[in-house]
């Protein structure tokens, strides 16, 4: 019997300039997001992902203490209880990636995992932070991740987060698939330049050495007044297999939809047996201490 699970993604522009109040932003992006939640259910979603730090603009494109202020406790915070409220009610597992507070002057980028019912059932804080010219000054708000490398049971499956900088290292997706991950999502917020030829190359390839499926998720368009470039969307979902299963436009607001039959894992990993040949007493050097 296939297990089918209806995935989706959604892709936005900012609704408000950087400059706005930042209340404005906040309600403005989350307003956004619920609207395209509703199409979601009504399309018969049942895990949904959202794009990185989903209520704001990719801020770390400057250095200022004020986006400090948009930062709320998980889960206890407004943002996340709103969502435990909408999973609820749409019956759908939610992905909610929002900039935490843990404590005063500590801050995560980070991703909380709502079941169905709407329990919330824990976060992903992301462990690879940036810090590079030009507009990504990532350190300057984030403490690297501390959480390990999460999966939650859920009703749509064994559901793992990996987000945006995390993509550029294995060693983490792996881990995800150690620890059981059917689905991994992937939200980022990455501009055309660079790395853009990886943005379909890296994630189907952990798709494929860790044989689970894989949700990426990019925002669109030029974020004013920072404009560090084109934010070019293409968020897309792929297979055990690294193959595209769906796959947003450039450059619009878009819900992306899957459907994915996780007894396909099963399936790749008989035919492809990575699992049963990693050599894991081989591979110390990857924890080593540097020289």
């Amino acid at each position: 019997m296939p297990r089918n699970v209806r995935g989706g993604l959604i892709q936005t522009k900012v609704t408000h300039d950087g400059n706005a109040p930042l209340d404005e932003i906040k309600q403005g992006m989350i307003d956004k997001h619920m609207t395209l939640t509703e199409e979601a259910a009504k399309k018969g979603v049942n895990v949904l992902c959202y794009q990185e730090i989903f209520y704001g603009p990719y801020f770390c494109a400057e250095q200022d203490i004020k986006w400090y202020q948009t930062a709320e406790p998980i889960p206890d915070g407004p943002t996340t209880q709103l969502m435990c409220e909408t999973a609820k009610r749409l019956n759908m597992v939610l992905v909610v990636p929002i900039y935490e507070v843990d404590l005063p002057g500590v801050y995560y980028n980070t991703a909380a995992v709502i079941d169905h019912d709407g329990t919330y059932l824990g976060k992903y804080r992301k462990h690879h932070i940036p810090h590079c010219n030009p507009g990504f000054w990532e350190k300057f708000y984030f403490k690297p991740g501390n959480l390990g490398y999460p999966v939650f049971e859920t009703a749509a499956g064994k559901i793992g987060v990996y987000i945006c900088y995390d993509r550029h290292f294995p060693e983490g997706a792996r881990c995800l698939g150690l620890n059981g991950a059917e689905i991994v999502f992937n939200p980022s917020a990455t501009v055309a330049g660079l790395s853009e030829y990886l943005w379909k190359l890296e994630q189907p390839a952990h798709a494929v050495a860790n044989q689970y499926f894989v949700g990426a998720i990019n925002r669109v368009g030029h974020e004013k007044p920072w404009d560090i470039g084109e934010f070019y969307g293409q968020s897309y979902f792929c297979n055990p297999r690294g193959q595209m299963i769906a796959e947003a436009s450039r450059d619009k607001d878009e819900l992306v939809v899957a459907d994915m039959d996780l007894d396909q894992i099963l399936e790749v990993r008989n035919t492809w047996q990575f699992f049963r040949d990693r050599r894991p007493e081989s591979y110390g050097a990857i924890t080593a201490p540097e020289n």
